[in-house]
């Protein structure tokens, strides 16, 4: 039987073009060379799509994360799929290790779709919600699952009118969160203890995305569950907490890859571990999510808030989204599997076949 052809795409425009990186390094080191052929895509920080070795580094090499080079092999991406040098690349499904912007919004999701590539995770309109948190919160909300107090302010709302601006925020409680409302790997996110701290704060993320996000900050437990479809059927794992060093206030970038600040203890110490793999199960349900998905609470003496669903969650070796899956009794390779598989035989395309 011949193998399939697994485009695994990775880096990208976003600023998490280097985590892209390393969790393309985690597939192509764990996907079933028995079964698939793997072909690796590289996208530039410029956008230039490129065809690289399999054994092209992919690494975090004394601290610094790695990222596509500017020259190589072109491939174009076109209606007819992906080609180099005028000659298809007969691409059988397309796994998108995208992160971000560019990449986990939607955008190469259609582009899948207008090629009819088969694609790895959740659709156009799932990806696009999810990365806009501004977005997905309402829904969670109509769900009945708990969200943080927060408003949304606009890059335009903030340099033509900070009083009201401010005065909109003024209804919060500190401590409260800032971050781009759609960015992932906390990526211009900070963490603001008083008013003077706001305006500093909300400039470093307005740098990031022209729509930010404050909330109050939750007291509580971090705790992430892993979403996977398997056989038609949406699984959720064993929920882990992520316990952070003393020496970060919140679990930021360099606390998530570059510090090995952080641990995750799986399962999480908590009393309704079925509470939380219901929501995580609803969440992804609500948002018409397909394929995977992280979904991050706080667990609170009140009860759950859910914070986001991340619809590409991190395949480095040190993410969470394996771990929990291993927990639960899958190993790396038998998602990768589970996902090709889902992918191959999709039914919430565009035109929902």
């Amino acid at each position: 039987m011949s193998k399939l052809k697994v485009a695994i795409i990775c880096g990208g425009r976003s600023s998490e073009h280097g985590i892209s990186c390393v969790s393309a390094g985690g597939v192509l080191g764990a996907i079933d060379r028995s079964k698939y052929e793997p072909v690796l895509i590289g996208i530039t920080q410029e956008g230039k799509w490129l065809l690289l070795p399999n054994d092209y580094p992919l690494q975090i090499t004394n601290g610094k994360l790695p990222e596509i080079p500017n020259t190589g092999r072109a491939v174009v991406a076109d209606l007819h799929g992906l080609s180099v040098d005028g000659k298809s690349l007969n691409i059988d499904v397309v796994f998108p290790i995208l992160h971000g912007p560019y990449g986990e919004d939607g955008t190469i999701q259609g582009f899948c779709e207008m090629a009819d590539l088969p694609y790895v995770g959740s659709g156009v309109l799932a990806s696009a919600v999810a990365m806009d948190k501004s977005f997905a919160k309402p829904i969670f909300a109509d769900h009945g699952i708990p969200v943080a107090p927060g408003v949304v302010i606009t890059a335009s709302h903030w340099e033509q009118d900070k009083k009201s601006a401010l005065a909109k925020i003024s209804q919060l409680k500190y401590p409260l969160f800032i971050k781009p409302a759609r960015g992932g790997s906390s990526r211009g996110t900070s963490k603001a203890r008083s008013e003077s701290d706001l305006e500093t704060y909300l400039e470093q993320a307005f740098n990031f995305d022209s729509k930010v996000m404050i909330e109050e900050a939750i007291v509580g437990k971090e705790v992430e569950c892993a979403v996977l479809e398997r056989d038609g059927k949406v699984e959720s794992s064993t929920p882990g907490e992520i316990v952070l060093d003393s020496r970060f206030d919140f679990y930021d970038f360099e606390a998530k890859y570059l510090d090995n600040a952080t641990s995750i203890t799986i399962p999480a110490q908590i009393k309704d571990v079925a509470a939380i793999q219901s929501a995580a199960v609803t969440a992804f349900k609500a948002l018409g999510c397909s394929g995977l998905a992280r979904i991050d609470f706080f667990v609170t003496s009140s009860g759950i808030v859910i914070n986001e669903v991340n619809t590409m969650p991190g395949f480095t070796p040190t993410s969470v989204f394996p771990k929990l899956w291993a927990a639960s009794g899958v190993t790396y390779s038998e998602i990768i599997d589970s996902l090709i598989a889902t992918a191959l035989t999709r039914v919430n395309s565009v035109l929902g076949n």
